[in-house]
């Protein structure tokens, strides 16, 4: 873990944290039963680390104080696959069917996803016909993209590998990435790839949360270890131009609790306008404050009340003899309940689909992670959804808690009881 204190974009000196979630451990290192018993015994202890945000004023790129290596954290231990979510690989379909009637690509094109995880998406273009592979430094998740037939590389995306890739195969028409752009410290190098690998016609597609909706909802939970940037039309801009590349489109989209999803091509390329839409989108950031230093100073205080009510609630339903659990075992869900000071003694399990993290069990709050049947034969009173973006679906899947007087808690934007 490092301690930069200065922008990892341009360079300027840092004053002080505007968000200090406190000390915790890594969002996505599960633990098994047999290191949580090492733990209890105390021969070993589990590794926790400040979780501070800042925010540059000179070029408004929001960041980690802390940070780990991405060889840290993306190892074979790694258990996010994409796939697991119906409602996103819907969402990489329709981005798919999109892209391809937008820029015309067919089977003489040639498409990139950087962090590609499980074939989710690529595997679409596949169905289509079109020439696509995938870079991810997750073994796992990479060899089950291989399973669908997507071809992928394991490793690290950035100016190296981009040389590597142009040298064995070529240039690239479209390079698209979902949710990477701020999971990379080195963002100049990644961005600087970027460049390298995209043809001259070509055009890039990022997908990012944005900050502007953290910022209003109050999504400090989306803050953890492996997002070392937060995101912003204005910052993004600003990196983009400094590696010869513009943003020529931006469109708002409603996933991870909105985002946005930016068009880039190379600055020389005189054959795509520069949208309105960009305009829309920065005086938007303006107005509610985005190049003001004030504005993120506010967040702490709104996550702290967040979690007054939350512990309330919860002690509420305890005094009332309710169980509770959670569903979705979610990096947003651990950096929320260890900022809450919430484990196994108030929420007794937590539901995943993942198969990779059954049996395991939360890090810090170390509840435990079963199967959907297990967490219905439970039959809790509350079921708290930790991954709220995906609200709407956990409630219809797991509708049948009704039936015995159930009721679902989210906490973001505040909390409620469904």
């Amino acid at each position: 873990m490092t301690s930069e204190m200065t922008c990892q974009f341009c360079n300027s000196a840092l004053d002080r944290p505007f968000l200090d979630l406190g000390m915790q451990p890594s969002a996505n290192s599960l633990l098994s039963a047999a290191h949580l018993q090492n733990i209890k015994s105390g021969e070993y202890s589990e590794p926790v680390f400040p979780l501070r945000v800042i925010v540059c004023d000179s070029c408004w790129l929001v960041q980690l104080a802390d940070f780990s290596s991405p060889e840290d954290l993306f190892t074979d231990d790694y258990v996010y696959y994409s796939s697991f979510s119906p409602s996103w690989v819907a969402h990489a379909k329709r981005y798919v069917d999109m892209i391809t009637g937008r820029l015309g690509l067919n089977a003489r094109s040639q498409v990139v996803e950087i962090a590609s995880n499980d074939g989710y998406l690529l595997q679409h273009f596949v169905e289509k016909g079109i020439p696509c592979y995938g870079i991810d430094p997750a073994a796992k998740a990479a060899n089950e993209a291989k399973k669908k037939g997507v071809t992928t590389i394991i490793d690290f995306f950035g100016e190296d590998a981009a040389c590597k890739l142009v040298h064995t195969k070529g240039k690239a028409d479209l390079i698209l990435g979902n949710n990477v752009l701020a999971h990379v410290p080195a963002i100049n190098d990644f961005v600087s790839g970027l460049g390298r690998l995209l043809n001259s016609t070509g055009v890039i597609t990022m997908e990012f949360p944005h900050l502007a909706k953290l910022i209003e909802n109050t999504q400090f939970d989306t803050i953890y270890d492996e997002h070392f940037f937060y995101l912003s039309l204005l910052s993004v801009q600003k990196v983009f131009a400094a590696h010869a590349l513009t943003i020529f489109d931006v469109e708002e989209i409603p996933t991870h609790g909105g985002s946005l999803r930016i068009f880039a091509k190379h600055s020389a390329n005189d054959s795509l306008p520069v949208s309105q839409n960009i305009r829309g989108v920065i005086e938007h950031e303006i107005r509610i404050g985005l190049n003001d230093v004030s504005t993120y100073e506010k967040l702490q205080k709104r996550a702290e009340t967040i979690r007054t009510e939350f512990r309330i609630l919860i002690d509420q339903e305890f005094s009332a003899g309710n169980s509770i659990a959670a569903f979705g075992a979610a990096a947003k869900g651990n950096t929320f309940l260890n900022f809450c000071g919430t484990g196994q003694e108030q929420i007794s399990l937590v539901g995943d689909d993942t198969l990779a993290k059954q049996g395991r069990f939360l890090p810090g709050s170390h509840i435990p992670i079963v199967q959907e049947e297990q967490l219905c034969r439970f039959q809790p009173d509350l079921v708290l959804i930790l991954p709220w973006n995906f609200k709407d679906d956990i409630i219809e899947k797991l509708g049948y808690i009704r039936e015995w007087g159930g009721r679902f808690i989210t906490c973001i934007p505040k909390v409620q009881i469904w």
